[in-house]
């Protein structure tokens, strides 16, 4: 794949990526079976690119981990995307590595691949059956895994492109990396589905090539992510050469009666040091915290200074500051109780007042959606086609209806929310999970924002489908039905059950339709 700028594509992976091309041309060609000690070169070279991009993504982790210490304030929000993506990349990695062992399976049996695997060693680097044509299309085509892969790997790409959204470059990087189009099949020569393409008619050592090369890719695309994510940590980072005074107030509008308040701070200093601060020739407080009594329509101007000692001459240096503020009438104040935005179709909570003014003297009109009182709030419901909705506030000062403000709020439609597979008083995502923890009588499929969503909303899952041993069957509700529990019933450990196409609704009666689980008995 096309290195991104912030992690440019090496020489080795250069080199890697033509013989690719290259022995993939030849193999076309349908040149001597030969050839395929070609594609074990690559693939071990691969391995190689592999192992080098682990150590490199690891010390990523380490220091991402090691900032997010230091700082949390400053790039929590970044450093749990990239546990995220460490932890869809792993998904994704396992279950290609998982395709490849289950080919091996069936190119060498079961005997052979047990042997390698006690001796420590992996199945899918010692194939004795590279040249057979027949295993890889079974396994990919006639059983539909290649169809689940090539879903999954869309999942992650799609999920890792949208991550990248301020990264043009890197952005269509990961997109033509994990690329799942239709493709050109030799065999049928015309154009055919991403599985086919890739599979149909290969050698197993052509197939197990490509495999990996899949894995280079998304330990490649993870690495660059996990860049990209701590570089937006210093994003809006102001950088400095000089020292300079600052006031920051809470607020240059001040209600009569009520408290200005301002922080005073001294930007660019040794944070050892505990400078001084003047206002109007008088001393305040050592963290810089000014605060006086509003009385008084109108603007309000101070000045003063902070005094510091130079850490290159030791002497102490005065930096000069002002700033005003302005003392106003009272006036309304809204806030979101749930959010920052308003969702379509749901009942967003507001508490409304206007200081000094009793609740029934207060009067609130909306465009563009439904509003009411409820237990001492508002509940505004924005329409269906509603994008913009405007809160106005008046209030009843004496005897008359006077305006007091209003506020504009950007309407969105809901998140989607994740699918989970609930059993036992705990709830499954993508990865391993117990047999009969599967196969529970209380196992249902649920769907929520999980316990760290901005939102507690109720979701029933309608209907999904279940893929289990390469059979796809459908469920009509939120449970296994009989035949689904019969044919899970029969996996053996490393089996996996996909669900997909999960359907739930939710409030407002509108249907969402969920990403895929993958679920791995172990």
């Amino acid at each position: 794949m096309g290195g991104a700028k912030n992690c440019p594509e090496t020489p080795r992976q250069k080199m890697i990526g033509m013989m690719y091309l290259v022995l993939t041309a030849m193999l076309a060609l349908n040149v001597s079976t030969d050839i395929l000690n070609g594609f074990t070169l690559v693939d071990n070279s691969l391995h190689s690119s592999i192992a080098a991009t682990d150590t490199r993504n690891a010390k990523l982790y380490q220091d991402f981990q090691a900032a997010n210490a230091d700082n949390p304030e400053k790039t929590q929000e970044w450093f749990d995307k990239a546990k995220e993506v460490q932890h869809r990349a792993d998904s994704l990695y396992n279950y290609i590595q998982d395709f490849k062992e289950h080919i091996a399976l069936l190119a060498d049996g079961k005997k052979r691949v047990e042997e390698l695997r006690a001796q420590g060693l992996d199945p899918t680097m010692h194939i004795e059956g590279n040249s057979n044509l027949d295993v890889t299309g079974q396994y990919a085509i006639v059983q539909g895994n290649g169809l689940i892969l090539k879903e999954i790997v869309a999942y992650y790409r799609d999920y890792a492109a949208g991550l990248a959204e301020s990264d043009a470059e890197l952005r269509n990087a990961i997109q033509q990396a994990l690329a799942t189009e239709r493709g050109y099949n030799a065999h049928e020569k015309d154009s055919c589905d991403w599985e086919v393409a890739v599979f149909d008619g290969m050698p197993v050592g052509a197939s197990i090539t490509i495999l990996t090369k899949m894995q280079n890719d998304v330990r490649t695309t993870e690495g660059q992510l996990i860049q990209y994510l701590m570089d937006r940590t210093d994003a809006g980072d102001l950088r400095v050469n000089k020292l300079n005074a600052y006031v920051i107030p809470n607020s240059n509008y001040v209600i009569r009666g009520g408290k200005y308040s301002a922080q005073i701070i001294l930007a660019a200093i040794d944070s050892t040091q505990r400078p001084e601060y003047y206002i109007e020739g008088q001393r305040i407080n050592d963290h810089g915290l000014y605060e006086v009594a509003a009385s008084g329509v109108g603007l309000k101007k101070y000045s003063g200074w902070i005094a510091y000692q130079n850490p290159s001459t030791g002497e102490m240096e005065n930096l000069p500051f002002s700033s005003e503020y302005s003392v106003g009438e009272p006036a309304v104040t809204i806030s979101n109780n749930d959010l920052n935005i308003m969702y379509r179709g749901y009942e967003n909570k507001f508490s409304i007042s206007v200081p000094g003014v009793s609740n029934d003297k207060v009067k609130v009109n909306v465009s563009g959606a439904s509003v009411h009182q409820s237990g001492g709030v508002w509940v505004i419901k924005p329409g269906e086609g509603s994008k913009k909705v405007t809160i106005s506030v008046n209030a009843e000062l004496d005897g008359k209806m006077q305006p007091m403000g209003s506020k504009e709020y950007r309407v969105k439609a809901l998140p989607d929310p994740q699918a989970y597979f609930s059993a036992r008083d705990k709830e499954y995502t993508s990865g391993n999970i117990a047999p009969s923890t599967l196969t529970h009588s209380s196992g249902v499929v649920t769907a929520s924002y999980g316990p760290e969503g901005l939102l507690d909303l109720p979701f029933k899952v309608t209907s999904f489908r279940a893929i289990i041993n390469g059979m796809t069957t459908q469920s009509n509700g939120n449970k296994f039905t009989k035949d689904q529990l019969a044919q899970i019933g029969k996996l053996k450990k490393g089996g996996m059950v996909v669900l997909q196409d999960i359907r739930a609704v939710g409030p407002g009666g509108q249907e969402k339709r969920l990403a895929p689980l993958v679920l791995t008995l172990n």
